[in-house]
C-alpha cells in the first residue's frame, strides 16, 4: 500500500487529459508493467504461489475435466476445467455459438466431487446455464485447430513442434468470454473483491485467463504423450476474440476509466522525473528497446489498416534507437526528454516509448496499482449553480458544443443492444433500423443539449433538472469530469469516424493484451500471458512486457 506519511515522490506534470484521451492515442495503447495480469502474476510470484493439479479425468483424446488449485492471497481458489468433443461446424469465436471445446469456472475454495459434478455438467452450457455464489469466474475456450493438431502430431512423432507457427499463432486456445462480477448466478465482486490480491480491477479474470493457459499446455501434452519444449510453452499464451461487447465499459464506468488513467500517466510523470539514470537502467533500456524492434518484427496482421500503422512503428523505431546516444543518455532527465522528443513520431511509436520507460521502475511505480480501483460512483450535485455548470462545459466540452449534430456525419452511428444476445451493437442510422432503442453513448450531444438548456438559466442546477430530467445524465458527467479529468474519452462517439476497436484496444491493452490483431474496426483477436512465467516459475515472474520468440 501507499505510505500516506512518505514525502511526495517527485513527478512532472501528468500528459494533459485532451491528449491522452483521443480516441486515436487511446487505439495506440500497449501493456505496461501496471497491467492487470502482470500485477496477478507479480503478487503470486511475491507471495510463493504454488499451482497444484488434483483431478485429471482426460481420455486419449483430451475430453474430460481437471481441476487446478492455488493459494493467493490468503484463499484458495480453483480452477474447474471442462474439454469436450466438438464438431469442427459448431466451433465458431462468434457470440452465436451455443458449444465450445473448453469450458471453466474459477472456484471459490477446492470443491468436492459434488460440486465439480455440478460445475461439468453446467460450464459448457454457459449462458443457458445457472451458476453457484462460490462460482467466481465463467469462462470458455476454443481450440486453434491447426496449431493444436500440429503439436499434438509432433509430440507423438518425438518431435517438437515448428518453432514458427508457434511464434506466428502463439496460443492454443482462446477465449471467446471471461464472465465474471454476478452474471449468470456466479458471485458478485463484492463477495471477494477487498481480499488480498483480489482488489485489482479484472483480477479474477486475469487469474481464470492464466490459469486456463496453463491448461492448455497440460492438455496438449496430455494428447500428445510427451513434454513440450520449456521455451516454446512460455511463448504459448491465451488467444482472445473481443468485439463490441466490451467497447461501452469504458463509457459506463468514467470513475474507473479515470483511475486507470490516473494511475498510468503518474507513473510516466514519476518516470520522467528521474534526474539521472544509473549505469544499469541505461543498459535495461536499451535491452527493452532492442526487444521492442524484435516485437514489432514479430507483429504481423493481415488488416491492411493495421498493418500499415505496425510498419510505421518499424520504420520509426530505428530512430528512436538511434536518438538515445550515450551522451543523451547519461544527461540529466533523458526520459522526460525522450517523451517530449517523441512529438516527432507516430502516435503509436509516442505510445510504445510511454510504455517502455515505465519498465525499469518497478520500485518506483509498482506500488500505484493500488489506486486502480475505486469504489465511488458518480453523483449529481444538483445545488451547483447553473452558471458554473456552464463554465465548466466551456472549459472540458467546448469541442463537444462545437460538434454540429445535424450534420449527418456526426451523428452517423448509433449504439443500441440486441435482444437475442444481449450485448451491445453499433448500428447505421441511416440505413438501419433501431435507433430509437439507442443506448445513451451520445455523450457530446447529451452535453451539447445540457449546455443549451442551460442558457440563460440563473440559480442551482436542480430547477432546470426537475423540468428537464433528461439532462440529469450528462450534469452528472460533467461534474464529474471536472474531478476525474480523465473520466471521459474526449470524442463524438457516433459520428462517422467513430472506431469502437480504439477502446477496445485500450482496455485491452491495461489487461496486459498484445499481439492486437484487427479482424475489423468492431472486433479483435489479442494474446494474453505470452511470455508469461509458467506455473513452476513464479520466482521470476516479471519480465515479460512484448514478449519475444527465438527460433
Amino acid at each position: 500500500m501507499l505510505d500516506d506519511h512518505a514525502p511526495p515522490i517527485p513527478q512532472r506534470p501528468l500528459r494533459p487529459p485532451t491528449d491522452v484521451m483521443r480516441l486515436r492515442r487511446m487505439g495506440a495503447g500497449f501493456p505496461t508493467r501496471l497491467s492487470f495480469l502482470r500485477s496477478v502474476t507479480r503478487r503470486m510470484g511475491a507471495e510463493g504461489a504454488q499451482v497444484t493439479r488434483p483431478v485429471w479425468e482426460m481420455d486419449a483424446d483430451g475430453f474430460g475435466h481437471a481441476v487446478y488449485c492455488v493459494d493467493f492471497g490468503g484463499h484458495t481458489y480453483s480452477l474447474v476445467a471442462v474439454s469436450t468433443d466438438l464438431p469442427p461446424d459448431q466451433r465458431t469465436d462468434r457470440v452465436i455459438a451455443t458449444a465450445w471445446d473448453t469450458s471453466y469456472v474459477l472456484y471459490d475454495g477446492v470443491p468436492d466431487a459434488d460440486e465439480i459434478a455440478r460445475i461439468c455438467r453446467a460450464a459448457p452450457q454457459q449462458e443457458a446455464a445457472r451458476f453457484d455464489p462460490r462460482d467466481l469466474v465463467l469462462s470458455r475456450a476454443n481450440k486453434s485447430v491447426r496449431l493444436f493438431a500440429h503439436v499434438v502430431e509432433a509430440l507423438r512423432a518425438g518431435r517438437q513442434p515448428d518453432a514458427g507457427m508457434i511464434r506466428d499463432v502463439g496460443y492454443l486456445m482462446r477465449t471467446t468470454a471471461v464472465y465474471g462480477n454476478g452474471k449468470f448466478g456466479i458471485a458478485d465482486r463484492d463477495k471477494f473483491g477487498q481480499r488480498p490480491g483480489m482488489s485489482g480491477p479484472f483480477a479474477a479474470e486475469m487469474l481464470t485467463v492464466w490459469l486456463i493457459r496453463g491448461f492448455t499446455h497440460d492438455l496438449v501434452e496430455h494428447v500428445g504423450g510427451a513434454p513440450l519444449d520449456r521455451a516454446l510453452k512460455r511463448h504459448l499464451g491465451i488467444g482472445n476474440a473481443t468485439g463490441l461487447g466490451m467497447a461501452p465499459f469504458l463509457v459506463s464506468h468514467p470513475l474507473l476509466l479515470d483511475a486507470w488513467m490516473q494511475v498510468r500517466e503518474t507513473a510516466l510523470a514519476r518516470v520522467r522525473a528521474v534526474e539521472t539514470l544509473t549505469p544499469g537502467q541505461i543498459t535495461r533500456v536499451y535491452e527493452l528497446v532492442m526487444r521492442a524492434a524484435q516485437h514489432l518484427a514479430q507483429w504481423q496482421v493481415p488488416d491492411r489498416i493495421a498493418q500499415g500503422r505496425i510498419d510505421v512503428t518499424r520504420r520509426e523505431w530505428p530512430e528512436v534507437a538511434a536518438h538515445l546516444t550515450p551522451d543523451f543518455m547519461g544527461g540529466a532527465a533523458p526520459l522526460d526528454r525522450l517523451v517530449c522528443d517523441s512529438a516527432r513520431w507516430s502516435i503509436d511509436t509516442q505510445e510504445l516509448i510511454a510504455a517502455l520507460v515505465l519498465e525499469p521502475f518497478g520500485d518506483l511505480i509498482d506500488g500505484l496499482t493500488d489506486c486502480m480501483s475505486t469504489p465511488f460512483v458518480p453523483v449529481l450535485d444538483p445545488a451547483m449553480a447553473c452558471a458554473d455548470l456552464s463554465a465548466l462545459i466551456a472549459r472540458d466540452w467546448q469541442w463537444a458544443v462545437d460538434t454540429d449534430f445535424d450534420d449527418p456525419h456526426h451523428c452517423a452511428q448509433f449504439w443500441y443492444v440486441s435482444e437475442a444476445k444481449q450485448e451491445p451493437r453499433l448500428g447505421s442510422r441511416f440505413i438501419e433500423e433501431g435507433a430509437a432503442l439507442e443506448s445513451p453513448l451520445d455523450i457530446a450531444r447529451q452535453v451539447k443539449a445540457l449546455a443549451g438548456a442551460l442558457h440563460g438559466q440563473t440559480g442551482p442546477i436542480a430547477a432546470v433538472l426537475a423540468a428537464h430530467p433528461e439532462h440529469r445524465a450528462a450534469a452528472r458527467r460533467v461534474q464529474t469530469l471536472a474531478r476525474h479529468p480523465y473520466a471521459e474519452i474526449r470524442d463524438n462517439l457516433i459520428g462517422d469516424d467513430c472506431l469502437p476497436i480504439d477502446m477496445l484496444r485500450c482496455k485491452l491493452a491495461f489487461f496486459g493484451a498484445a499481439k492486437f490483431d484487427p479482424k475489423s474496426d468492431r472486433w479483435t483477436r489479442i494474446t494474453l500471458a505470452q511470455g508469461a512465467p509458467l506455473a513452476d516459475e513464479l520466482h521470476n515472474a516479471d519480465d515479460w512486457w512484448l514478449p519475444t520468440f527465438a527460433s
